[in-house]
């Protein structure tokens, strides 16, 4: 179902998976998480990323799930030194000169993600559907420049404004190392995929041209000329960008975060599958109101090419039982 609605069909009611739904937010989830002494031997672990991907989809009416692991697989198999700091997120070391990244070994190195990969699409329901992922290439450059996220990202600016040429020689091994990446998830049984620029919103209107569109638009060209599955990219906080981003980079589908405006996210629909946009804030608060923000979301879009997803990842805060609610809500409320 979620293909078909990729591809542009309108299905009635409308699919529904949630970023990060796979998640500290989940009880069973923590405990599992018990059993790796770091988050990225958690994500190399196929028996502990296949379990982890499967917890919310025993528990809850998803249409879809998404491989668990992390976008900064991609810089660590490239050979950037990379870990994570519990409770404060992921650490790199800043990058200066990468000509000590390489794809020698890339491959190897993410075996892995893609034996998760292989071992859920033989444990889901054939009518489940699988996403794969990665992070754009100006994301991930952000991470590698500054060690860390945050601060709007200034150090990657910088960097690329005061040498263009050296910052597109880092685009480029990403373009490549992404693209890579995303046909090893669809050769080894991921149905769709989804292209993160979590760090959009910090680009201005040449830059987001530059080391967004156009980069993201060169790894679906890679991507389509070896797999026909569906891709989904995410711009976050890309605004008013949001149109030229499907327009150039001939994506399958939009992801919109929460502040995109529901009239335009109608008219980007009459070109492109959309997917979002409830805010994980109303998922965490609850009550009447979320009520009332699924149903604007459902009757805003639903008579279109539409999935039912978060604007960002799902919070640590949010209670489980209020994605019980808004599954059954979604459903209810775009069924034919």
């Amino acid at each position: 179902m979620l293909v078909q609605v990729l591809r542009g069909e309108r299905v009635g009611p409308a699919p529904v998976w949630f970023m990060r739904q796979a998640g500290r937010y989940l009880p069973e989830y923590r405990e599992l998480r018990k059993k790796a002494s770091s988050f990225l031997e958690f994500c190399y672990t196929p028996d502990l990323a296949v379990e982890a991907t499967l917890q919310p989809m025993r528990r809850y009416a998803f249409d879809a799930s998404i491989v668990f692991s992390d976008i900064l697989v991609v810089p660590h198999a490239l050979g950037q030194d990379t870990w994570f700091v519990e409770g404060e997120g992921p650490r790199l070391e800043p990058l200066s000169d990468p000509s000590g990244l390489s794809m020698k070994g890339f491959d190897a190195h993410l075996t892995p993600v893609y034996e998760t990969i292989s071992r859920l699409r033989e444990a889901l329901p054939p009518e489940k559907a699988l996403l794969g992922f990665c992070g754009a290439p100006w994301t991930l450059a952000t991470y590698m420049v500054a060690g860390k996220g945050g601060g709007e990202q200034f150090p990657a600016r910088k960097a690329a404004a005061r040498d263009p040429e050296a910052f597109q020689a880092i685009i480029d091994l990403l373009v490549e190392a992404c693209s890579r990446h995303l046909v090893a998830q669809a050769r080894a049984g991921a149905d769709a995929l989804q292209i993160f620029d979590s760090w959009a919103s910090a680009l201005d209107e040449d830059g987001f041209s530059r080391w967004s569109i156009q980069a993201i638009g060169e790894i679906v060209n890679k991507v389509r000329a070896e797999t026909n599955v569906p891709i989904i990219g995410f711009p976050r906080g890309a605004g008013a960008g949001y149109s030229r981003f499907v327009a150039e980079t001939g994506v399958d589908a939009v992801s919109l975060d929460w502040s995109v405006p529901m009239d335009f996210a109608r008219e980007l629909q009459q070109r492109v599958c959309v997917q979002g946009n409830l805010d994980p804030a109303r998922l965490v608060a609850g009550g009447p109101q979320l009520d009332a923000a699924v149903d604007r979301i459902c009757d805003g879009l639903g008579e279109g090419p539409f999935v039912f997803n978060l604007g960002h990842g799902i919070s640590l805060e949010t209670p489980p039982e209020h994605v019980t609610r808004v599954i059954r809500r979604v459903k209810e409320r775009t069924a034919r």
